[in-house]
């Protein structure tokens, strides 16, 4: 009698175990979508304030770039770390950390006294974010089975690149009637929200493992990183400002360590003690969504800070305005996201991506032949077909590369790519702002206008931008759909 009864106590233990499971499951996923949201759209709500900022603290195009360029820098630096946490700590932990450091740049940027306080608040709140986004993929790809996973990337799309890419109309909304200073003020008090929320309802859905970490390579990495987008971004700085240090030095510098960091990664994974596993590199799907995902950030990050230059400084445009006419484009990308997601479980991602690269070339080609007196109807279109181009192909990347890979990687393929998007967003940034510079400066010493120079300095990056997105044209053709292998049976 009693091994029965034992036996009805453990079934009726289980099934409500299972439920739980499920709906834990769910609940997770909702707070880290919500609380990546605001998290990332602070990656570009600076866009349109920068000409406010360069007038209200008298620094030029340059320094001010530094206050998006200093923020996906330091998400490239501290995301290869997630890998370790995510190995070594709990979900929930995990999560307050990331929501902890959020908020407390958050409010440094807020009362911040001067240009070098609201970098370094940035610097907090870019610690934060680089620490949510890998938790979202990496949690999503152990919880989520493949069958069902472009509907589930398709609201981390929403989250990822919805958020920065409406961050240019709030910041308009809110500096239509409101100092610089709200842009966080206004953030604080929902990030205290998703912070208070997710300390009361997150769970632990990871088993935490021993995962040494290797000092040296963090060195290396925010040594290496840190000097090439530092040395890129002094390049239209030294136009105007000769500096006492070429900015060759750090570019080169920079480059050199990073080859350092990858040789020390390749030596301590063969001991599974590598703070970022080059071994996902070895798989053909991953790499190559990799380097088209690279593309697009250069080509998104460089839109995003030049066109709100143009619009404000050369049409004439408010920041109420510009954010008006930016946001179409965002809430089509956020419309987008879910269904692309629907089509690529069926379709696979060829259908979806080699039109989308096709439709950023096109866009970045026709931005080209802007003039100083090109009709803002224009460029909202061209935005809107940009904002489809780019929906059609996050999804499906997103997808693909973090499923060809096994899941004992996960974490390391997530925190990889997250690395390589923020880099590549800094260093799209600083070169399309380095590029602008130069021929502005060349133009305004042969005698040309404030608004002509700006005009032609801007059409020589966008020029950049389309060369650089033919790759992901190239790139596009050889993304295939992963086989569901053995993952299929890991996920919870």
């Amino acid at each position: 009698m009693k091994p029965d009864t034992q036996t009805i106590a453990d079934a009726e233990q289980d099934i409500p175990a299972v439920e739980d499971h499920g709906a834990r499951n769910k609940l997770v996923i909702a707070l880290l979508l919500v609380s990546a949201f605001v998290v990332i759209l602070n990656e570009t709500i600076m866009g349109v304030a920068l000409p406010h900022l360069m007038a209200d603290l008298n620094i030029t195009a340059s320094a001010a770039q530094w206050l998006t360029t200093a923020f996906m820098l330091t998400m490239a630096v501290v995301i290869p770390i997630t890998g370790y946490l995510l190995q070594r700590l709990n979900t929930r932990p995990v999560f307050i950390l990331a929501m902890s450091l959020f908020s407390a740049g958050t409010l440094i940027s807020a009362l911040a006294p001067g240009f070098a306080v609201l970098v370094l608040g940035r610097i907090v709140q870019a610690s934060g974010t680089a620490i949510m986004m890998p938790l979202l993929m990496t949690t999503v790809m152990t919880l989520v089975p493949p069958e069902s996973r472009g509907r589930t990337m398709g609201n981390i799309s929403v989250v990822i690149s919805v958020a920065p890419a409406i961050g240019p109309t709030i910041s308009g909304l809110i500096l239509s009637t409101l100092e610089w200073r709200w842009l966080f003020l206004l953030v604080l008090p929902i990030a205290l929200s998703a912070l208070a929320l997710g300390t009361l309802r997150m769970r632990n859905v990871t088993t935490p493992t021993t995962a040494p970490i290797d000092i040296l390579s963090i060195v290396l990495s925010a040594i290496g990183f840190g000097g090439f987008v530092y040395g890129l971004s002094g390049l239209g700085e030294a136009a105007l400002h000769p500096p006492a240090v070429s900015p060759w030095f750090p570019l080169l510098t920079g480059a050199v360590v990073i080859a350092v960091f990858v040789l020390r990664q390749l030596r301590l994974q063969r001991q599974d003690r590598a703070l970022l596993d080059l071994r996902t590199l070895t798989t053909k799907t991953f790499t190559i969504s990799m380097v088209m995902m690279a593309i697009l950030m250069m080509s998104m990050f460089g839109v995003f800070i030049l066109l709100p230059i143009y619009l404000q400084n050369v049409l004439g445009l408010s920041t109420l305005q510009t954010g008006l006419l930016l946001l179409p484009g965002g809430l089509i990308m956020g419309l987008c996201a879910p269904r692309v997601g629907h089509l690529f479980d069926k379709y696979g991602p060829a259908p979806l991506i080699i039109p989308g690269a096709i439709m950023l070339s096109v866009v970045m080609g026709g931005l080209v032949f802007i003039q100083q007196d090109t009709p803002f109807w224009m460029l909202l279109i061209a935005h809107i077909v940009l904002s489809i181009g780019l929906a059609l192909m996050f999804t499906p990347l997103f997808t693909v590369s973090l499923g060809s890979l096994p899941p004992n990687l996960y974490s390391h393929g997530s925190a990889m790519l997250g690395a390589t998007q923020q880099v590549a967003g800094a260093a799209g940034t600083a070169l399309f702002v380095a590029i602008m510079t130069l021929r502005a400066a060349s133009l305004s010493a042969s005698g040309a206008s404030v608004a002509a120079a700006t005009t032609g300095g801007i059409k020589a990056a966008f020029l950049c931008g389309m060369i650089i997105s033919l790759g992901a044209i190239a790139a596009a053709f050889f993304i295939r759909k992963p086989e569901h292998g053995p993952d299929t049976a890991r996920h919870h």
